[in-house]
């Protein structure tokens, strides 16, 4: 499996309300576990790791995160060793009852356990020294995937994307897709981010790397937190996967497909006004989150 960015087509949503077009670009169709802004984000860091040299790239996350399984995917793929240091010691012995853990591991991703303590600490220089210490040399990726490297892969993705659309909406994990785009985007369109995380935080997070300020956060949306959902939210995504043939991950676009449906449904944009929403992957991560539904004995899960 190559990555194929040309695969990521502009799909209209028939919609009936006030008179907008919506359209989503299918940044989920360039590779299956590789996706969206997994695959933007990812594409400058491995290169720069390629070409200094490195064999082997670390990087961090939680139980259920889709940067660790795009990364363990991207480095089986692309010849590099992988190593995770993952938020939850507890987690050490439940590998094979956790999807996301368990994919990454039989793509070759090796993994460290450390207590949510110590995960605060993981940006500190002497938590580097530690897992230099104990893995040798290796290509760090922040978690989540966002830096400088990782922006300017995700100011490619409106690439030859017409201008005329007044809103480009994404979703907001550690805020380095919305950079890309609101450094790509013109000045006359306004960039919304929908937070899977709960609070306004991320403003400062984002400033660091743009210079436009064309942008607004949607904060209404996170249903109670990062990787929480509630029957709503469930439901929303399979209906819309029925009306739209496009399926929503639970934690990032689903939220964000919610939150501007509901916002049509407001009056939030004008009339006549034309929406880009970017698909941004992670379908990786309903197979994990359908296990945790399983587990608390959910009515519905994600189809």
């Amino acid at each position: 499996m190559i990555f194929k960015p040309e695969n990521s087509i502009i799909q209209p949503i028939n919609h009936q309300l006030n008179s907008i077009e919506l359209s989503m670009k299918r940044e989920d169709r360039i590779h299956p576990f590789v996706s969206g802004n997994k695959y933007r984000k990812l594409k400058y860091n491995l290169l720069e790791a390629k070409a200094k040299g490195f064999t082997v790239l670390l990087t961090f996350g939680g139980a259920y995160s889709n940067h660790i399984a795009a990364v363990a995917a991207a480095g089986f793929e692309l010849g590099f060793e992988t190593i995770g240091v993952i938020r939850g010691e507890e987690l050490k012995d439940k590998i094979n009852g956790n999807a996301t853990l368990k994919f990454a591991e039989k793509n070759g991703m090796r993994f460290k356990f450390v207590t949510r303590e110590a995960y605060r600490n993981k940006t500190s220089a002497s938590f580097i020294n530690e897992l230099k210490h104990d893995f040798g040399d290796f290509f760090l990726i922040p978690e989540g995937g966002t830096n400088e490297l990782a922006v300017k892969g995700c100011e490619e993705v409106l690439m030859n994307v017409s201008s005329d659309y007044d809103y480009i909406c994404c979703p907001v994990g550690t805020g380095g897709t919305i950079s890309g785009l609101i450094n790509c985007s013109k000045l006359s369109q306004q960039v919304l981010g929908f937070p899977a995380l709960k609070g306004d935080f991320m403003q400062k997070d984002i400033s660091k790397f743009v210079m436009q300020n064309n942008w607004t956060l949607i904060t209404d949306y996170h249903f109670g937190g990062y990787a929480k959902i509630n029957e709503e939210l469930v439901a929303f995504i399979n209906e819309f996967k029925v009306h739209y043939n496009i399926p929503l991950d639970p934690i990032y676009t689903g939220k964000m497909m919610f939150g501007i449906f509901d916002l049509l449904k407001k009056d939030y944009f004008s009339k006549g006004s034309k929406i880009l929403a970017i698909h941004t992957g992670g379908l990786q991560g309903i197979e994990g989150m359908n296990s945790r539904l399983l587990k608390k004995h959910s009515p519905i899960i994600i189809t």
